[in-house]
């Protein structure tokens, strides 16, 4: 940017009028396209309550389905963050060359589509095809364990990714100097890092959590007769579809307005207990072993506990993530390969999907970069004050809505208030309303590690509020940006219920979920194919940003 631009820019950003011009625009921008639909879309069905309540045994039904939700939930993300954290440690630590490589590995299963994902999981873990194979049985049935594994797989990316942009922003020299002190490894990770990065391990948890309550589609894949909250929802939307109906518009309608409520009132809950805690206990305990942690630093330790991490990965989350995907391998030995490079059917239109589901990625990362950066700074530095906090807490209702409502809402929303809009416009806020809280979730965390002081520092020095930006705040959290916008991309490519429910346009995963589901003829060859291609051109354009930004220096 040309210097004297830069002036004027920073000049413009001292102005009361401009500073919280932009923050109100974000602020406004965030209720009109991403909360307010819909929420109203929710509160429209309001009265529909009434036809459910005097119902006991449904009463009772919704009740259970989310207690099943809730439990999910907190055990998967629990297990998250246990487990993510030494994976990100051995991502931003590690030497190797191949350290970028695994890196991208990582965000694999946030690129397979959603419903893909489940039939994948439940292709390993329970058809005899998989795993079951060298058992003689299956090894996981559907249900409850089945739905854990699956919750898993998809939401510990997640964690891994929010956790690497903070190792990444961490400055070392901290715990260089914990260890001039004498204190062993495990014993500075302990107590500097993870005390330092704390923001961002709530963060982490939060956004696992929010997943796991969400998820629709895959979850029916591998669910059977369990039924968590988004399940619930999806079933009695079939029971109403069902000719004849199973239930009445009424009953469907009151029950999924009371489900969805239920989801976001204590879903909310749990997020402000969440922060409160988190900011207020002793996480992670002070007290020290050092004998038996200077034992635990050693390299045969270290090297057991790399071992394990990778193992987990691979076995519990990459390989089921991919394993639909490998009758890829063998079209290539076939025509299979060479028809869908010349675009015979069925692959005219998912070239078209691929096309569409890509380019919607991009513009949803800008978008949420252009309105979630101011969004983050309000959150993290209560620009606003305390309709700051409220703010902190609404971020993440969008990803609470099971997918499937939220497009259903949205759809109702915006058709009625604007029945000339586009439908390209319908995907882009459906797929903006479910990333937005990745950026500012990520974004926030990395912003609130950031001692104050050194911004105040900053403007005794003449520093303007965008310099600040410049030279502090987008240097020291620049790896988290980079996260939360991988996850903000690749969580649009991969999502596949709220496109369905908002759109009849076709991106790559709801090609690739008619293929699954047999509404378009394709071979199991061809749906590996096209779940490989879509894998493989991610993983080269997330690789090659990684490699980019990697390059500017790690800390």
């Amino acid at each position: 940017m040309p210097k004297k631009l830069r002036e004027k820019l920073d000049r413009l950003s001292s102005k009361p009028m401009v500073k919280y011009g932009v923050y109100l625009t974000s602020v406004v921008l965030f209720f009109a396209l991403i909360l307010l639909p819909p929420i109203l879309g929710i509160i429209i069905k309001w009265s529909a309550m009434g036809k459910v309540l005097g119902d006991g045994e449904l009463v009772a039904r919704i009740l259970n389905a989310m207690k099943n939700s809730f439990v999910i939930a907190l055990l998967v993300s629990v297990l998250d963050v246990a487990a993510g954290i030494p994976m990100a440690w051995f991502i931003t630590r590690g030497r190797s060359k191949w350290i970028n490589f695994l890196d991208t590995l990582a965000d694999v299963p946030f690129i397979v589509p959603t419903a893909v994902l489940g039939y994948s999981l439940l292709l390993f873990w329970h058809k005899p095809d998989g795993i079951s194979a060298f058992f003689g049985g299956s090894i996981v049935s559907p249900g409850w364990l089945l739905v854990a594994l699956l919750h898993f797989t998809f939401s510990y990316p997640i964690v891994v990714r929010v956790i690497v942009g903070a190792l990444l922003d961490y400055k070392i020299e901290y715990e260089q100097a914990s260890r001039t002190l004498g204190a062993p490894p495990l014993t500075t990770a302990r107590t500097v890092t993870l005390g330092i990065i704390k923001p961002s391990l709530i963060a982490a948890f939060i956004l696992a959590f929010a997943r796991s309550i969400s998820e629709t589609g895959a979850t029916m894949m591998v669910a059977g007769i369990f039924e968590n909250g988004p399940v619930f929802i999806q079933n009695m939307k079939n029971a109403v579809s069902a000719q004849p109906p199973q239930v009445s518009q009424a009953v469907y309608e009151g029950s999924t307005t009371l489900a969805s409520i239920i989801l976001v009132i204590v879903s909310c809950l749990i997020f402000a207990v969440a922060r409160i805690l988190g900011s207020r206990l002793g996480v992670p305990i002070k007290k020290a072993w050092p004998t038996l942690e200077r034992k635990l630093s050693y390299s045969s330790a270290t090297l057991l506990r790399n071992i394990t991490t990778l193992l987990i990965f691979f076995i519990i989350v990459l390989i089921p993530s991919l394993f639909v995907a490998l009758p890829a391998f063998e079209a290539l030995s076939t025509d299979a390969l060479s028809k869908a490079l010349a675009g015979v059917e069925p692959w005219t239109e998912y070239w078209q999907s691929l096309v569409l589901s890509y380019s919607l990625g991009a513009v949803v990362t800008l978008l949420n970069v252009l309105i979630g950066l101011p969004m983050a700074i309000i959150v993290a530095r209560k620009r606003l004050g305390n309709l700051s906090s409220t703010l902190n807490m609404l971020v993440d209702i969008p990803i609470i809505v099971p997918s499937v409502a939220l497009g259903v809402s949205l759809r109702f929303f915006w058709k009625e208030t604007l029945a000339f809009i586009p439908d390209i416009w319908l995907l882009i806020f459906a797929h903006l309303a479910i990333t937005y809280p990745y950026l500012v979730r990520s974004m926030s965390a990395a912003i609130e590690r950031i001692g104050i002081e050194l911004e105040e520092a900053s403007r005794t020095l003449g520093a303007k509020p965008l310099g600040v930006f410049r030279t502090i705040i987008f240097p020291l959290t620049k790896y988290s940006m980079f996260s939360g916008a991988i996850m903000v991309f690749t969580r649009s490519v991969s999502e596949t219920g709220a496109t369905l429910a908002v759109t009849q346009l076709k991106t790559a995963p709801v090609v690739l979920v008619g293929w699954v589901k047999g509404k378009v003829v394709a071979t199991s060859l061809e749906i590996g194919l096209g779940c490989g291609f879509l894998i493989l051109i991610s993983f080269i354009i997330l690789l090659a940003l990684r490699l980019v930004v990697r390059g500017k220096g790690r800390y």
